[in-house]
């Protein structure tokens, strides 16, 4: 059982709070980032004293927490009022906040639930999909002086599109365009990738094509960091099929902050995500 903080982590009170600019520092000194998700402030607390780097207010609230069969119904009103929660158990972690489905429909739309974001406490706004208005949307928040993190691969805003929650990228053709699409979210100015369930080699090409980091949520064990939602790392039933990447920590660490740092630490120490938790 695991019984011991990470030991490259530091006390709450020693840790440098995070700043957009040091993702790129991590990736250039090779540390792994570790993400979760959270949704209140209780939570968030638990998971900055347990050394967690980054913070997403996802809408995978809208399964998670509210019930719904999809994130599709969640609101930017919505967004803002977790984000809201959350940015008051935080003080060191990195706060980034979904844009909920349609508000990145226009970059003056996206413009508007990003400034309620950030108002609210996040320090990034996440935006799925590479399509043209998705980048320029991207384009234009950063431009406006609002950092962005891209979502590539599964992108669960696209469900109805892709006919479920599908394994992406698994043919060359599609293995291609995810690679052009992640190269052009960097360039339009995204500081950071989540790419969620595509096969290990694929994330592992994408992030060694890009400057930025990439987050892995099933995506293998070669990105520079990773993701889970916080009801899935803590084995509870949401309601959903649980991931073939979903690994129950809350078992290894005997606690809930226990589960926090025994994750943390397997992040940090490549021992997660393993083969059985990835895609070929």
């Amino acid at each position: 059982m695991y019984t011991s903080a990470p030991t490259d982590a530091t006390p709450s009170e020693k840790r440098k709070a995070w700043t957009v600019p040091m993702l790129a520092d991590a990736k250039r000194e090779g540390r792994k980032l570790v993400m979760l998700t959270a949704y209140d402030a209780s939570f968030a607390r638990t998971m900055d004293a347990a050394g967690t780097d980054l913070v997403l207010v996802g809408d995978s609230l809208g399964m998670v927490v509210q019930g719904h069969a999809s994130t599709l119904p969640v609101t930017a009103a919505d967004m803002a009022y977790h984000t809201a929660c959350v940015a008051r158990g935080l003080s060191k972690a990195l706060l980034i906040a979904d844009l909920p489905f349609g508000s990145d429909a226009t970059p003056e739309r996206a413009l508007d639930a990003s400034i309620a974001l950030l108002r609210a406490g996040a320090a990034m706004v996440k935006i799925e999909g590479a399509g043209e208005h998705k980048l320029e949307a991207i384009r234009f928040l950063v431009e406006r002086e609002i950092p962005v993190c891209a979502h590539l691969g599964l992108t669960p805003q696209s469900v109805l599109r892709l006919g479920g929650y599908k394994l992406q990228g698994r043919d060359d053709a599609t293995a291609a365009k995810l690679r052009s699409d992640a190269r052009a979210v960097a360039a339009a100015g995204a500081a950071l990738l989540v790419l969620e369930c595509v096969p290990t080699g694929l994330a592992e090409a994408i992030t060694a094509d890009l400057a930025i980091p990439t987050i892995g949520i099933g995506a293998g064990p070669h990105c520079d960091g990773q993701v889970l939602v916080l009801h899935d790392l803590l084995g509870v039933n949401s309601g959903h099929r649980r991931p073939k990447f979903v690994k129950d920590f809350l078992a290894e660490g005997g606690s809930v902050a226990g589960a926090f740092a025994a994750y943390g630490q397997a992040v940090r120490d490549g021992s997660f995500p393993d083969a059985a938790h990835s895609y070929d």
